[in-house]
């Protein structure tokens, strides 16, 4: 192969690194943005985020009290986390789950929001992409996972 394609070929590589990994941080402040904003907008009205779980929202299995609590604890906490890059695997899927759960319990009202329902379903993707593939290189899980002893045995 010749030496100036071959050179262009690790330089192309490199750069396409580098995209990966503002894609990855981009992924991850773009979905921590989406979920933060909608836990600040449950503590600004506490009693009508609680209506709202008692009315609106049929969280399976939870008192509705419980479940605002738990929902918006989620999506003021591990949006932050993701965003720093800090426990990210953990946090996107526990996202994923709420974003599922959020589903499920307004399924009623999604069912026949086509672009509603697409955009959770976008909002599943990108967790997923963070959860499989991991939060890139610009995250303080990186640097948790370099720096960190190996494993007795390994």
């Amino acid at each position: 192969m010749n030496a100036k394609i071959a050179v262009l070929l690790d330089d192309t590589r490199t750069w396409l690194n580098h995209g990966g990994t503002l894609l990855d941080l981009g992924i991850r402040l773009y979905v921590a943005k989406i979920f933060f904003s909608a836990g600040l907008t449950k503590i600004a009205s506490w009693e009508n985020t609680v209506a709202l779980f008692e009315d609106e929202y049929h969280v399976p299995l939870l008192p509705p009290e419980l479940a605002a609590a738990l929902g918006t604890f989620g999506e003021l906490v591990f949006p932050v986390l993701l965003a720093l890059g800090l426990a990210s695997r953990f946090s996107a899927a526990a996202l994923f789950i709420l974003n599922a759960v959020a589903v499920v319990a307004y399924w009623h009202v999604l069912k026949d929001l086509e672009p509603a329902l697409a955009q959770h379903a976008y909002w599943a993707v990108l967790l997923l992409v963070t959860l499989l593939h991991g939060p890139g290189r610009l995250a303080l899980d990186a640097l948790v996972w370099k720096n960190r002893p190996a494993a007795p045995g390994a």
